[in-house]
């Protein structure tokens, strides 16, 4: 106990504040927008498969499982995504503006954790249209109107 007084008489630590963990103006939702969708590309392609007497075994259940595993880890990535903005970036002045915003952050959550455990073609493009809420949000609190206008490019539609 003696030796950690020594140490912080000696070498004093100042406190340091700061709001967020990177630098500001890194904040972008799209990450979490191309990992909806790619959760929504990948029940589609899910939903697509088809097992045929030309196809081995193998191969059918080896595609299956990476189309699974993509799905679940972008659909891991849309929660962190938000968590981040909802932990770091949104403040308790964006919550009064919008004050739907904390249920549809709850609720993209819920809905990426659904989008894990299942493989539900309108579930999964719930969960694009909750991350483009959050989007909107984010961007007005910037001043800006939200516009994905390369989405359906990205998507490949």
């Amino acid at each position: 106990m003696r030796l950690l007084h020594e140490l912080r008489r000696m070498l004093p630590i100042r406190e340091a504040h700061a709001h967020c963990d990177i630098p500001c103006g890194i904040y972008d939702p799209v990450s979490a927008k191309i990992a909806a969708q790619t959760v929504l590309k990948m029940v589609m392609r899910i939903e697509a498969l088809e097992w045929t007497e030309d196809t081995s075994h193998s191969a059918f259940s080896n595609t299956l499982s990476r189309y699974i595993a993509v799905k679940e880890q972008h659909a891991e990535l849309v929660k962190h995504e938000i968590g981040i903005l909802s932990n770091d970036y949104f403040k308790h002045e964006h919550f009064e503006e919008y004050p739907n915003l904390p249920m549809t952050v709850w609720e993209t959550a819920k809905l990426a954790s659904a989008n894990k455990q299942n493989v539900d073609l309108d579930s999964a493009k719930k969960l694009v249209e909750s991350v483009d809420e959050i989007a909107r949000v984010f961007w007005a609190t910037k001043g800006v109107e939200y516009d994905d206008a390369v989405a359906d490019v990205r998507f490949g539609t």
